[in-house]
């Protein structure tokens, strides 16, 4: 078999497991239905992807690559927490456009390897808030609560219907002021928002750049100091 071959059946059956998803309404979808779906036979499937899992997996990862790609290339603003923003505008328009992917990658207990990197890219742009001292938690901490949230809402807006983005602004606002502090041009933070946003921003300033006239003992008890003054 040629290279050119065994690739256009890889293909082949991608695209008819992808349709066939889309189209089930959320009831399973058999590979018995996929390869008659693609024209091949079942060794064929997992000749290509290991068994049901590594299909699903397949078909997840190929679904969110357009959106890896709108997030990879999102320009900035100049404001981290607006950046923060839009990436979650653009994570919400993706579970609406792609209801059934979107239910492949987060809608089972079991999170395949694509998600890896979507989340890698939410922990930089969280990153980039704590670095401008506008984070009152740790960078993990926040980046699990906007997952957690923005999650929520597509699964919710999915099962009960779109409603214009309200919801979603709203959720969105209240995540981010549980998470972020002011940028000082309207009312002033709280002293105690502050401090944590301080130690937030050295925490993560840390964890990029070491520093060297610190042992590895010594670094792990300042972070661990730093995270206290978050709590």
């Amino acid at each position: 078999m040629s290279v050119q071959k065994d690739t256009d059946g890889r293909d082949r059956i991608l695209r008819a497991a992808a349709r066939l998803i889309a189209e089930s309404g959320g009831e399973p979808v058999s590979t018995r239905a996929v390869c008659a779906a693609a024209g091949v036979g079942a060794p064929t499937l997992y000749h290509h992807f290991g068994d049901k899992q590594g299909l699903l997996d397949a078909v997840a990862a190929h679904g969110l690559e357009e959106y890896l790609a709108s997030k990879r290339a999102q320009p900035g603003t100049g404001d981290p927490v607006d950046d923060l923003r839009h990436g979650w505008d653009l994570h919400v328009e993706f579970g609406l456009s792609h209801p059934a992917v979107y239910a492949l990658i987060y809608g089972s207990p079991r999170t395949p390897p694509a998600a890896d990197e979507a989340y890698a890219i939410l922990l930089g742009l969280v990153g980039a808030v704590a670095r401008a001292g506008r984070l009152r938690v740790p960078v993990e901490t926040a980046a699990r609560m906007i997952q957690a949230a923005g999650i929520g809402v597509v699964l919710f807006l999915v099962a009960n219907g779109d409603d214009g983005g309200d919801l979603s602004a709203r959720t969105r606002e209240a995540v981010l002021a549980a998470v972020t502090v002011p940028d000082g041009s309207g009312s002033a933070p709280a002293p105690r928002d502050t401090r944590a946003a301080s130690a937030v921003a050295l925490r993560a300033a840390l964890a990029t750049d070491p520093p060297p006239g610190l042992t590895p003992a010594e670094t792990t008890l300042l972070a661990e100091w730093l995270d206290r003054l978050t709590d």
